[in-house]
């Protein structure tokens, strides 16, 4: 940890809560994130769990727990949400566009905000909509940093392969063709949190047929723009 508090328990608990902001952990995953000892972070995990900060996925693997979706609710706002709306109806406007936030919810990636383009054909996302993390830019840009074995996973009968990921690294952003539904591309680039991590993935969709089949020639530079604006937004907010 780069500030600590001084409280040590607290501060490796925080290490813990860190590393489970990327998405599903195992127990090796976690230690290697936090460099603390297997002991210690199995006592903490479970500590974690039992005060419903932490939880289990179906395969066993750590997650962040129903607790936290408590507490963020009771202060009023979520910060990312909260400075979603200006953001993706800029980009909405800039690109002619549907425009999307998409998070990491386990095997799925949902929407969590949305931009439709108000008029036109058009790739229309409701808010809670869940999709493939098998498929399509975001599920790219939300992949594309994770550790060596959570990509290993994610690659596994995935519609992208190793090289476009590491476009994705490379270039900061991902496009799609076609890949979540015939007809559809998108453009998509990261959120990051606090601690550095993708956290989100910030996108616009639309047809082909307006897009092009090279989206991000077009588009990448604006979608980038939003992302780092959000980041911004959420850093600011930590501080």
């Amino acid at each position: 940890m780069d500030n600590p508090s001084g409280v040590g328990v607290i501060d490796k608990a925080a290490q813990v809560l860190d590393a489970l902001e990327a998405g599903p952990t195992t127990l090796a995953q976690l230690v290697a994130a936090t460099g603390l000892a297997r002991p210690t972070v199995h006592r903490l995990a479970l500590a974690l769990v039992h005060h419903r900060l932490v939880s289990r996925d179906i395969q066993g693997r750590f997650v962040l727990g129903s607790r936290l979706v408590e507490l963020a609710s009771a202060a009023g706002e979520d910060r990312l949400i909260a400075s979603a709306g200006p953001v993706l109806m800029q980009l909405r406007d800039a690109t002619g566009e549907s425009a999307q936030i998409f998070r990491r919810q386990g095997d799925w990636r949902v929407c969590v905000a949305s931009a439709e383009r108000p008029i036109g054909l058009r790739d229309t996302i409701p808010v809670g909509t869940q999709l493939s993390m098998k498929a399509g830019s975001a599920a790219q840009v939300l992949l594309a940093w994770e550790d060596h074995d959570r990509l290993l996973e994610g690659l596994q009968s995935a519609r992208f392969t190793p090289t476009v990921l590491a476009g994705v690294r490379r270039r900061g952003w991902g496009q799609s063709l076609g890949e979540r539904e015939p007809g559809v591309a998108s453009v998509s680039a990261p959120v990051r949190g606090p601690s550095g991590r993708v956290i989100a993935a910030v996108s616009i969709s639309g047809p082909i047929e307006r897009l092009t089949r090279q989206p991000g020639r077009l588009h990448a530079e604006v979608v980038c723009n939003a992302g780092r604006i959000l980041t911004e937004a959420l850093r600011k907010n930590n501080d």
